[in-house]
């Protein structure tokens, strides 16, 4: 084994430069698998984060347009969404829905507290209001059923908008002025997946105080039995014969109303970031196979240049098995070594782009969102496609070790 050893340093060390620029090209291919893997996964983990915060098993209704005649009335009509709509989706779906919630907003309030002020949207809300969104209490409370049935004038108020209107004094308990309505702090709630965080009050408060009626902005309603795209499918086609036989629109009519689904979003996302991962992988998988080519090449180049050695070594009886192995055992050295180079430089690089944007947000004040989220590779991931490369680069020499091993004595003694 020792003497194997020293031939194959001696080998390499008397082509320097060519068994560097091909174990370069060795380490770089694994280098940038782990990377693109460790930045695909940045990706990928933001995206899950922001849904695990999702009320994935959620539908949300929005009025439009109609886009087509239906029973004498013309396309272009503009929907609306009233109260009807709600106990309409409650009691024509009583095996799918199980909790339904609505809002209602009065856009651009001021609120003013001191010498603090900002424009926001007040957002009226019902209690269940948690269950079915993406927000989160942190301090107080949310609005209850007693202010709802009392109209009461209270705020939930975002925490950004808790730092801009209460940058040195405590927010709960405070009166803050909207519009000469003043509204009492009850609680403050965080939704990172929010693009413009409303003052939330009671649903009935809005109605009330800007003369609402029983309009609605939009329904949210809880579902459960829908497991998979197909269930979702057909329960959005039953919801818009029942809404339009309840409106007056074609059923077949999508832009009557629009559908957020959830669920079947999450599936597509979900599919999407399928498709980066192989993307990233086919990627890094031909960047690999570009080093094992060049391992195979200079493998090739080495029989070439050492074809008489080699029939030399078979006239004095070496066995084909044992120049086999010297060819082999060159090539799996060059690609084990270089391999583990560019191991533990991706690594390093994903560990470094973790410390620096592992937690990258959007913030723009009013809103962020998380973008990128822990940039790392699984070490069990590193060593298998280190391991996977070396075995590549085994095969990569058996085709030259194979052409050395075959070769005749008095063939070798005779080439150029």
């Amino acid at each position: 084994m020792t003497d194997l050893i020293q031939e194959i340093y001696g080998t390499i060390m008397r082509n320097k430069l060519r068994t560097i620029l091909t174990g370069f090209s060795v380490a770089w291919g694994i280098f940038m698998l782990i990377v693109l893997l460790g930045a695909g996964n940045g990706l990928i983990h933001a995206f899950e984060g922001q849904s695990s915060r999702m009320k994935m098993n959620s539908i949300k209704i929005y009025p439009g347009y109609t886009s087509k005649p239906f029973k004498g009335l013309q396309e272009g009509r503009r929907l609306s969404l009233d109260e009807s709509d709600r106990q309409l989706t409650t009691e024509a779906f009583p095996n799918n829905v199980t909790s339904t919630g609505a809002s209602v907003s009065k856009e651009g309030a001021i609120l003013t507290f001191g010498k603090e002020h900002v424009s926001i949207s007040l957002q009226g809300v019902f209690p269940n209001y948690t269950e079915l969104e993406a927000a989160k209490l942190k301090e107080g409370r949310f609005i209850n059923d007693r202010d709802m049935r009392e109209r009461r004038k209270v705020l939930v108020l975002h925490e950004k908008t808790v730092r801009m209107l209460f940058p040195k004094t405590e927010a709960l308990g405070q009166y803050v002025d909207v519009q000469g309505v003043a509204y009492r702090v009850v609680g403050i709630y965080a939704d990172q997946n929010s693009f413009s965080p409303s003052a939330l009050v009671p649903f009935t408060t809005v109605q009330l105080v800007y003369g609402k009626g029983d309009s609605i902005d939009n329904l949210t309603f809880a579902t459960e039995g829908l497991t998979d795209e197909v269930t979702n499918q057909k329960f959005e086609t039953d919801y818009r014969k029942a809404m339009g036989l309840h409106k007056n629109f074609d059923p077949t009519d999508q832009s009557a109303i629009w559908m957020w689904n959830r669920f079947t979003q999450y599936l597509q996302q979900q599919s999407a970031t399928h498709i980066l991962h192989i993307a990233i992988w086919v990627i890094g998988i031909f960047t690999l196979l570009s080093g094992i080519v060049g391992v195979s090449n200079i493998m090739l180049i080495t029989v070439r240049e050492r074809t008489h050695e080699f029939g030399i070594r078979k006239a004095l009886g070496a066995k084909p098995a044992s120049i086999l192995w010297l060819i082999i055992s060159e090539s799996v050295a060059i690609t084990t070594f270089f391999g583990y180079i560019g191991m533990v430089a991706g690594i390093a690089v994903t560990e470094y782009m973790n410390q620096v944007a592992g937690k990258q947000t959007v913030d723009a004040g009013v809103f962020s969102v998380t973008v990128f989220e822990n940039p790392t590779v699984d070490l069990s991931i590193a060593v298998q496609a280190t391991l996977t490369l070396i075995i590549a680069g085994t095969l990569a020499g058996l085709f030259p070790a194979r052409k050395a091993a075959r070769i005749r004595p008095i063939e070798a003694l005779r080439a150029d």
